[in-house]
């Protein structure tokens, strides 16, 4: 018998990487090249493994650690030595989302026997997706259990997402519409902020709705099992659980297993005064001087909350746009309003470094436009999410992660493993709640023999901030990018009576139709309820509508929704509530 130690190996160009998990524990019995550790940079997510066979006799990491090439990650006590004990083993990794990793063999499945629990359909992962996809399933006649890491069933968007975030933001309209008002004669006192209040009435609506999701559960007799999941075989996961590991057998799986916050490791993210977005959901306070680093939609949506409560808001974009998803002339009545309130908004700019002081967080910043140094009392980054495909020992399974944690699936929701299917953010992007939700059903119905598939012609983005910004299929840039001959239709909201009779004119819808069929390929909104008038234009691309279609469906009066009506009748050219364009559908 020998002992050895288990080291970092070459990692590449990283330096000081953090520990997101550690995948063996004192007196497992490792095989050689078995993952030990899974390592994040700001690239890529990297599994290390042991070099050797062999008992784990210590060890010398744990989560949150950061390592570097040659440091002690365990030790190991092995039958006989190897050559390769001292070479070192190169952790693979790429930036590139498309290349997958090499699907082992899949476990034999075990006796369903030897399990505490048997699900038809086991679902790992309680959000819109998930709990979509069990109670589906369990409509159609099967056997359902559902693993939840957290207490309360949801996810990450009913309990630290989409449902408190729309919450703060409704609170926050209501206190700059009462500013706004002003302008029309009706004056208020400045409000009594209660955070605390505030809070709580967040709070209870998570409240209600998680119980609503738990009572419908019971009712369709879907089994919860709140524990950590990760995969044991292919057709079994254990689950950790406040009373002790639990095995769960299944005939078929859907992993619904979500996505983190991302985090910059070179940040000090371990400062109170540092904030993801769950942190920022919290309200623990009001800081008088908050940056935002990313002016993407979860930076810009939290922005409008303590905007309103009192922040002064700098936000940081290494892009040339705020939402950079969308174009620019949509996004530019946001940057307009927000410029006017923010104390700064730095654009194709980045955050070099950030120094934790007694005064506050000093931030040294990279962009011609931007200072050189500022303090904060507190920073809010928002720079993404990543999916959750490392974190759930899928190899155990099977099943094929690619090297940024993605699991890629077809349009009937399978992974590689023929019984196992995945949906929701850790598919891919877009990772919207409302995409998972159809995925889900999907899967269920795949799994009940019905013939189903995932084949959207566009999903829906939109960023809840003031004004909100919408929009679905092809934007321009993208029509520009492919070659594509559109026509756009354009309507200001500055000739809408509805846009100027609540005060608000800085709007704009467009809507793009392709030049020889006229039916629409994309629209784009910007302006109060955005978010809800997007989806007629996303029943109109599914339906197959074209321009003459929408200028001829009669809209209520005097109303935002017309808007798109009016965008359509410009591209066609016989709108009268405008001068029409030169450029229309029908000019040659």
């Amino acid at each position: 018998m020998s002992v050895v130690e288990i080291k970092v190996p070459d990692i590449g160009d990283f330096d000081a990487v953090e520990i997101i998990d550690v995948l063996v524990s004192v007196g497992d019995q490792i095989s050689a090249n078995q993952d030990i550790i899974t390592l994040e940079s700001d690239k890529a997510a990297m599994e290390i493994p042991s070099e050797l066979a062999g008992t784990v006799v210590a060890l010398n990491v744990a989560v949150g650690d950061k390592v570097s090439q040659g440091d002690v990650i365990m030790t190991l006590e092995t039958a006989e030595t190897s050559d390769t004990a001292s070479a070192p083993v190169k952790a693979e990794q790429t930036a590139d989302k498309s290349e997958s990793a090499v699907a082992p063999t899949p476990a034999a499945k075990i006796d369903v026997s030897d399990a505490d629990l048997h699900a038809q359909v086991l679902v790992l992962g309680s959000g819109p997706g998930g709990y979509t996809a069990a109670f589906r399933a369990a409509d159609l006649g099967k056997k359902v259990i559902m693993v939840e890491r957290h207490e309360r069933i949801g996810g990450v968007c009913l309990n630290v997402g989409c449902i408190p975030s729309k919450a703060l933001l409704h609170t926050a309209q209501v206190i700059n519409e009462a500013a706004h008002i002003g302008a029309h004669g009706v004056t208020f006192s400045k409000p009594d902020i209660d955070i605390r209040k505030i809070a709580e009435t967040k709070d209870g609506i998570v409240n209600k709705l998680t119980g609503g999701l738990t009572a419908l559960a019971k009712q369709r007799k879907v089994t919860i099992v709140c524990g950590e999941g990760k995969f044991s075989s292919a057709n079994s996961l254990q689950v950790e659980t406040a009373e002790g590991m639990q095995t769960i057998s299944f005939d078929n799986c859907i992993i619904a297993a979500g996505s983190r916050v991302t985090k910059i490791p070179v940040f000090p993210n371990d400062d109170p005064r540092m904030m993801d977005s769950t942190d920022a959901l919290n309200l623990d306070d009001i800081p008088e001087k908050l940056l935002v680093i990313g002016g993407g939609i979860i930076g810009l949506e939290m922005a409008t909350v303590y905007n309103a409560l009192g922040s002064n808001i700098t936000v940081v974009e290494m892009q040339d746009s705020l939402i950079p998803g969308a174009d620019k002339d949509i996004v530019k009545p946001l940057l307009k309003r927000v410029q006017e309130h923010y104390e700064a908004i730095y654009l194709n700019t980045k955050v070099a470094k950030i120094e934790p002081e007694k005064a506050g967080l000093k931030v040294t910043f990279e962009g011609k436009d931007a200072p050189d140094t500022a303090v904060f009392d507190k920073i809010l980054v928002a720079v993404g999410r990543s999916p959750n495909g490392k974190l759930i020992n899928a190899e155990a399974a099977g099943v094929a992660v690619n090297d940024y944690g993605f699991i890629e699936v077809d349009q009937q929701m399978r992974t590689n493993v023929p019984h196992i299917f995945a949906i929701g953010d850790i598919v891919g992007q877009p990772m919207l709640a409302h995409k998972a939700t159809h995925e889900g059903k999907v899967a269920a119905e795949v799994i009940s023999g019905m013939k189903s598939a995932f084949d959207p012609m566009t999903i829906p983005s939109v960023a809840y901030t003031d004004p909100e910004v919408a929009w679905m299929g092809l934007t321009e840039t993208e029509a520009k990018a492919q070659n594509v001959d559109y026509v756009k239709g354009a309507f200001p909201w500055a000739a809408s009576g509805r846009s100027l009779s609540i005060g608000r004119d800085e709007g704009l819808t467009k809507a793009l139709f392709d030049k020889d069929s006229g039916k629409l390929i994309g629209a784009g909104i910007v302006g109060p309820n955005a978010g809800e008038l997007i989806a007629e234009a996303v029943l109109a691309l599914e339906m197959g509508a074209d321009a003459e279609d929408i200028g001829l469906t009669i809209h209520p009066h005097p109303t935002l929704s017309e808007t798109l009506c009016f965008a359509a009748e410009m591209a066609e050219g016989n709108i009268t509530d405008l001068m029409p364009p030169r450029k229309t559908l029908h000019s040659k």
